[in-house]
């Protein structure tokens, strides 16, 4: 599907999660008989859906080293699935809240309190209770949120206009209350390890569609997007092996840092803690302003890539802009988090 159709496609999507409507698929019809039975297959292999598979326990302070008295702690909250979680590592400090937690810490020089409420096997429609745990406590409001979510949205068929309606109105209802919201998109499925042709296939097309969807979704409530794309860069494809967990299906810890790595200049950025010079498109990596479905389905094609708002309107409806921040390793701290 070329950048032009994705984009179409994602402003129908958007356009009917945001006016009520539900019956736009991600596929056709006619594959969805091929779809189920491969699908069957491939989750016995991969084991989707295992949401009992115990996930590392993460929650707590980060780089205690930078607490300075009388200033609280930056605070951090993920929100979405088992790629949120952290499912598929042994360690706290493997998940990807953790990886985020410490770089933020060391690019803030502050401390960072990590709080996780993703549930493995989550699809949109549980972000709306998993925002209430968020605001339960109206005096704890998190500096910032980092939502990963779409793919069991996929592989369960969930309409695309209703998996974006739901993490549209997860996005508002954090930016209402006044943390700053990054999404990290639909990841491509078609890179697991055991699906097989035409299902790879269907199944690329189907996260592309959803992410570029996603991301006109998010921008419009004042959120940023990342795409995860192929998991984040060329290594998943060149690695697959090293960057999938044990069942193909999760990442690996070298997975899991790759995509910390990749949304923690946005998350720094949206908390104003990244260079301000980078904010400005850079032409050479072919970052501008673009209309917003359009630079949604340019990200959707390459991993890695940013989408935030810039105008309201344009002739073509609303612009973003395209970022492809360079990613910087940042030390992670070895010792668990201090859990009060």
């Amino acid at each position: 599907m070329t950048s032009m159709s994705r984009a179409r496609v994602a402003r129908r999507i958007a356009a009917g999660a945001a006016f009520g409507g539900g019956g736009i698929g991600l596929m056709g019809a006619a594959a969805i008989g091929l779809l189920l039975a491969e699908a069957r297959l491939a989750r016995r292999q991969v084991g989707i859906g295992m949401a009992s598979s115990r996930v590392p326990h993460a929650d707590g302070l980060y780089g205690q080293l930078y607490a300075t008295p009388g200033e609280p702690p930056l605070a951090l909250t993920l929100l979405g699935d088992s790629t949120a979680a952290g499912q598929g590592v042994h360690r706290a400090q493997q998940t990807p809240g953790a990886l985020l937690a410490s770089g933020l810490s060391a690019v803030a020089e502050r401390p960072v309190r990590l709080r996780n409420v993703a549930l493995p096997g989550a699809r949109s429609d549980d972000l709306d209770r998993q925002v209430s745990l968020v605001l339960e406590d109206t005096s704890l409001v998190p500096d910032i949120c980092v939502i990963i979510i779409g793919a069991n949205d996929v592989t369960h068929r969930m309409p695309a206009t209703q998996s974006v309606r739901r993490l549209s109105a997860a996005v508002r209802r954090l930016r209402t209350a006044g943390a700053e919201v990054v999404v990290g998109t639909c990841p491509d499925l078609g890179t697991i390890e055991p699906v097989q042709q035409p299902l790879r296939w269907l199944a690329r097309r189907a996260s592309r569609q959803l992410a570029a969807a996603q991301t006109i979704g998010v921008v419009e409530q004042g959120g940023r997007t990342v795409s995860l794309g192929d998991l984040l860069g060329p290594e998943f494809a060149a690695n697959p092996r090293e960057l999938f967990g044990p069942d193909h299906y999760h990442p690996s810890v070298e997975g899991y840092a790759t995509a910390a790595m990749a949304v923690l200049p946005t998350v720094c950025a949206a908390l104003g803690l990244w260079p301000a010079d980078e904010d400005r498109p850079d032409v050479s990596r072919r970052e501008g302003f673009l209309p917003v479905a359009k630079a949604a389905a340019e990200a959707a094609a390459e991993a890695g890539t940013e989408v935030a708002a810039a105008m309201p309107s344009g002739p073509r409806g609303p612009w973003a802009l395209l970022k492809r921040r360079r990613r910087r390793r940042v030390r992670v701290e070895e010792t668990a988090p201090v859990v009060p």
